[in-house]
C-alpha cells in the first residue's frame, strides 16, 4: 500500500467558548514541513497540532488552520486594555530613551502602536481552551487525512502498475529483438564483404570474431535483468503493508529504471529496439511524475 502526500480533513468540536474548528491540507514535500495559523493567545497549541499530525502523517507540506466561532452575547462588549503589560512596555521605552538618549517621550500614540496591549472579548475568552481539545480536533483532523492520503494512494498505485506492465512488455520486445539484429548483422556484414572483394570465399572464423565483438559491445541483457530486479523491487515497495514511507526508495528506483532505458537506447543499434528505449524512458518519465507524490 502507497500513501498520496495529497490530503485533507477538518474536525469540529463544541466547548464552553464556541465551536472549534481545525483544517488541515497537505501536499507533497520532501520532509514534513508544518505551517500553522492560530487565534491570538492559541499560539501555544500549534506544538500540540504539529506533535500530533506528525504521528501520522510522515511526509508532505502541512497547512493547518484553527479557527473559533465564539458564542454571541455574553458581559463584555469592548476591548480591554493589559494594564501590567502597557506598564511593562512603558518601563521599557523609558529605558531605552533614557540609555540611547532619544529625543521624544512616551506617550499614547507610541503605546498604541504596540497591539498586544488590546484584548478583545474574543482573545479574553481564549484563556479557557485546553490543550485536550486542540489534541483531540488534531487526532481527528490527521485520520481524515490519511484516510484521504490512502485512497489517492490506491489511484497512484494503479496507475503506476499500468506503467510497470508496459515496461514488462517493452523489455520483453527489447529481449527477443536483440539476438535477431545480431543475425540481420551478420548477414549484412557478409553480404558486404562479398561485394567489396568481388569474392565468393569470406573467411568465417574472422566474421565470426567480428560478431562476437558486437554481440558484446550491443549487449543488453545485463540492462533488461537489472531493468526487472528494480521493477520487482517496486512493486514489493508499493505492495508492503504501508507503516513506513517509500516515497524515497521508489524515487531512488526509478532512477535507476531511467538509467538502464538510456543504456539500452545507447547499445540498440537498431531501429525497434531504440524505439522500444525510447517507449521505456515515457513510461519510466510517468510513473517518475507519480512518485513524486508519494509518501
Amino acid at each position: 500500500m502507497i500513501r498520496s502526500m495529497t490530503g485533507y480533513g477538518e474536525s469540529e468540536r463544541d466547548s464552553p467558548v464556541g465551536r472549534l474548528r481545525l483544517e488541515v491540507k497537505t501536499v507533497n514535500h520532501r520532509f514534513f514541513n508544518a505551517s500553522i495559523k492560530t487565534p491570538a493567545r492559541l499560539e501555544k497549541f500549534e506544538r500540540d497540532i504539529i506533535a500530533v499530525l506528525k504521528q501520522s502523517i510522515l511526509r508532505g507540506h502541512v497547512r493547518a488552520v484553527l479557527t473559533v466561532e465564539l458564542v454571541s452575547g455574553g458581559e463584555e462588549s469592548s476591548a480591554r486594555v493589559d494594564i501590567g503589560r502597557a506598564k511593562e512596555v512603558r518601563e521599557a521605552l523609558e529605558v531605552l530613551r533614557n540609555e540611547l538618549e532619544l529625543p521624544g517621550d512616551v506617550d499614547l500614540g507610541m503605546m498604541a502602536r504596540f497591539g498586544e496591549l488590546f484584548r478583545s472579548p474574543e482573545t479574553n475568552h481564549m484563556e479557557v481552551i485546553e490543550a485536550d481539545w486542540i489534541r483531540e480536533l488534531s487526532a481527528q483532523v490527521a485520520k481524515e487525512v490519511c484516510q484521504m492520503r490512502e485512497a489517492e494512494g490506491e489511484r497512484l498505485r494503479s496507475d503506476i502498475e499500468s506503467s510497470l506492465a508496459s515496461i514488462n512488455e517493452a523489455l520483453n520486445r527489447a529481449e527477443e529483438r536483440s539476438p535477431i539484429r545480431l543475425v540481420m548483422e551478420r548477414d549484412r556484414l557478409r553480404k558486404a564483404i562479398k561485394e567489396l572483394t568481388d569474392d565468393a570465399r569470406i573467411d568465417e572464423d574472422r566474421l565470426a570474431r567480428e560478431i562476437a565483438y558486437l554481440t558484446e559491445k550491443w549487449d543488453i541483457n545485463e540492462e533488461i535483468v537489472r531493468f526487472r530486479s528494480h521493477v520487482e523491487l517496486f512493486l514489493e515497495a508499493i505492495e508492503a503493508d504501508g507503516s513506513e514511507p517509500v516515497g524515497k526508495r521508489l524515487s531512488f528506483l526509478v532512477q535507476e529504471m531511467h538509467r538502464e532505458a538510456n543504456t539500452i537506447g545507447s547499445k540498440a543499434n537498431d531501429l525497434k529496439i531504440s524505439h522500444m528505449a525510447v517507449a521505456l524512458k515515457e513510461d519510466v518519465e510517468r510513473i517518475r511524475e507519480q512518485v513524486e507524490n508519494v509518501e
